[in-house]
């Protein structure tokens, strides 16, 4: 496994201002292939890495609504993944700049909703980081800008992404992530799996 290739595509994805300590280590990769495989997908091309994604399974029961992606995403470790869970959290989705809005992400995305399906979860889910609200959080709250980003008002790379992969913003989380440009906000954003009968 090309764990060094894997840490450069983070390094590609999230310059600075992104904290450089939240890209992966060597030891949270091999968590997340030891513990998870089937959530730990990584796109290539002519044997380079490009991009990649990340997921565990959790009870969210376990966890609530407010929570942050360090509680539940054990600080990226995974070490608490469970199998008998209800939902596939995203721990992260990458790819490389010059590949981008090239379907490489939204492939990785199908790819999950794909595994979320065949291992019968109720949905996937995960906290989108919020680059663009730092330019607005004067003047709204982060739950009018999400609501300004599904309306079409503003524009953000990342919840634009999700949307347009087929994600709903469920809620808001605070303190969810050291991340200036979102101002530690995260929009909630599932797909729910629609080959699951209804009780």
């Amino acid at each position: 496994m090309d764990f060094e290739g894997l840490i450069d595509v983070q390094r590609e994805s999230f310059p600075p201002p992104f904290p450089s300590d939240l890209w992966w280590s060597k030891e949270q990769l091999v968590e997340h292939v030891s513990r998870f495989p089937e959530g730990a997908l990584c796109a290539e091309i002519g044997g380079r890495l490009i991009g990649s994604m990340t997921g565990l399974i959790v009870n969210m029961a376990d966890y609530g609504h407010s929570h942050s992606w360090e509680t539940i995403t054990d600080n990226g470790f995974i070490r608490n993944h469970d199998r008998s869970g209800d939902t596939l959290y995203v721990v992260d989705i990458c790819v490389i700049p010059e590949y981008r809005k090239s379907g490489i992400g939204k492939w990785l995305m199908q790819t999950m909703y794909e595994t979320v399906v065949h291992l019968q979860l109720e949905r996937l889910l995960g906290g989108g980081r919020m680059p663009g609200y730092h330019r607005y959080a004067g003047e709204i709250t982060p739950e009018n800008y999400v609501s300004g980003v599904l309306a079409g008002k503003y524009s953000d790379p990342v919840l634009s992404f999700l949307l347009r992969c087929g994600r709903t913003p469920t809620g808001v989380a605070a303190n969810y992530l050291e991340d200036e440009q979102s101002c530690g906000y995260a929009a909630l954003m599932e797909w729910r799996n629609p080959f699951l009968a209804a009780d």
